[in-house]
């Protein structure tokens, strides 16, 4: 066996290991909407900028010729605060509500081979979620005729693994374009929805199925361009990933059940002073599509059509833009220390959509992040990233869907530690 077929077939082994921890372990993890802000410690600690690591192809796949022959393994904990407060004189139960789930750990992790010293292949995995929610009390009990017969706790559960094939080549000195291929696994769960069966076209679908599974595959694509010496753009445009549906839960999501992928478009650009070439200066604008998938962006305002259908009830989700701005200082050959800020737009356009994301209050904007890089020697080295996501809250009534005014206010933050071990040959 040639050294690249042993390579490969230790790169196959090694996407296949993290995607079944992925699967063991998946999480919420919501910074943006339910998207990761960022993907492994380097990019974690510049506030989820691409970084040059294995991971960074995740967010750009042209990054894998610069990567060269390395493998990465990163663990994130995560801890979500998330509340729902809700005032008297309607049906939902009035009081301050917090989700019981607020810790949980999260794998990702791959290798990427350089063919030659024009082109690599890379294998990772990475995981999405946010939508997850486990409050003990079902203030959305009240909807249920007759009174008493939902379930004691209410929540929705989403989780997302993708699994990619990464391949870039350097076209000219100066450009370089990458692709990866896709393979993405959804599971979702929803408990304590009774309230609105009867507003379904699938009542028998909308709540208390267990988990259900979707899969899909799409495609990443990317480029660098080496300005000059001191500069260089970047862009990546993920496609959206058309999903298999949801079979049991048909009667919740529009559509059948469909729940996609949204695509996504980063435009970035890094600058290395001449005067300080130990320094690297960062700023990306990232666009995320929510409001092209109808179970995400369609209002719960009226006029809409009933649940399960093409105009059913969504979470009335728009497209959402992030700003980052981040630095890198190689302070020496062993130590690289990072920070950045993030800034995301509101998700919501109608505040009344606030009452039906009590299932999914992600709402934080601002982030800000720190971390560093040490290499131990010529091969391996560990990576460290701290992010708090700032507390955010959004208030709103649907006297449409629950007869009166009743306000309801959801609030989040976050923090997030992010740990990582490469290993170059």
């Amino acid at each position: 066996m040639t050294a690249t077929r042993i390579a490969c077939a230790r790169l196959r082994a090694l996407a296949a290991g993290l995607f079944g921890a992925c699967l063991l372990a998946l999480p919420a993890h919501a910074t943006n909407g339910y998207f990761a802000n960022g993907y492994g410690g380097q990019s974690k600690g510049m506030a989820g900028a691409v970084p040059t690591g294995v991971l960074g192809m995740a967010q750009n796949p042209a990054t894998g010729v610069r990567v060269g022959n390395a493998a990465g393994f990163c663990l994130t904990t995560f801890a979500p605060d998330r509340d729902v407060t809700i005032s008297p004189g309607g049906p939902l139960a009035a009081g301050r509500f917090t989700s019981d789930n607020d810790v949980f750990f999260i794998p990702c992790g791959g290798a990427n081979w350089a063919l030659d010293d024009r082109s690599s292949l890379g294998l990772f995995v990475f995981a999405n979620g946010g939508m997850n929610t486990e409050f003990d009390t079902n203030f959305l009990g009240g909807f249920v005729p007759p009174p008493g017969t939902a379930s004691p706790q209410v929540g929705v559960n989403l989780e997302q693994a993708f699994v990619t094939a990464n391949y870039a080549r350097r076209i000219s000195p100066r450009l370089t374009l990458g692709a990866s291929a896709i393979l993405a696994v959804q599971r979702f769960k929803a408990e304590g929805l009774q309230g609105f069966s009867g507003l379904s076209l699938a009542p028998g679908n909308v709540t208390n199925r267990g988990h259900d599974w979707s899969t899909g595959v799409g495609v990443n694509l990317g480029l660098l361009f080496d300005a000059s010496p001191e500069w260089t753009l970047g862009a990546a445009w993920r496609s959206r990933i058309q999903m298999s549906s949801f079979s049991k839960y048909s009667g919740l999501f529009a559509g059948g059940g469909d729940f996609d992928v949204p695509a996504m478009l980063t435009l970035g650009a890094a600058y290395t002073p001449r005067a300080a070439p130990d320094w690297t200066i960062t700023g990306e604008f990232q666009r995320i599509h929510y409001g092209d998938v109808n179970a995400i962006a369609n209002t719960s305002a009226p006029p809409g059509g009933p649940l399960g259908a093409s105009t059913g009830v969504g979470f009335g989700w728009q497209d959402v833009d992030v700003w980052r701005l981040a630095a890198m200082w190689r302070k020496s050959d062993r130590l690289t220390l990072r920070g950045g800020v993030s800034y995301s737009t509101e998700f919501l356009s109608n505040r009344g959509d606030v009452v039906i994301n009590t299932l999914a209050p992600a709402t934080p904007q601002w982030h800000l992040s720190t971390g560093a890089s040490y290499a131990i020697n010529d091969r391996w080295s560990l990576t460290f990233a701290y992010t708090h996501a700032f507390s955010n809250g959004f208030t709103g009534a649907n006297p449409a869907l629950t007869g009166v005014p009743q306000r309801v206010r959801i609030r989040m933050h976050q923090n997030e530690i992010a740990t990582g071990l490469s290993y170059r040959w």
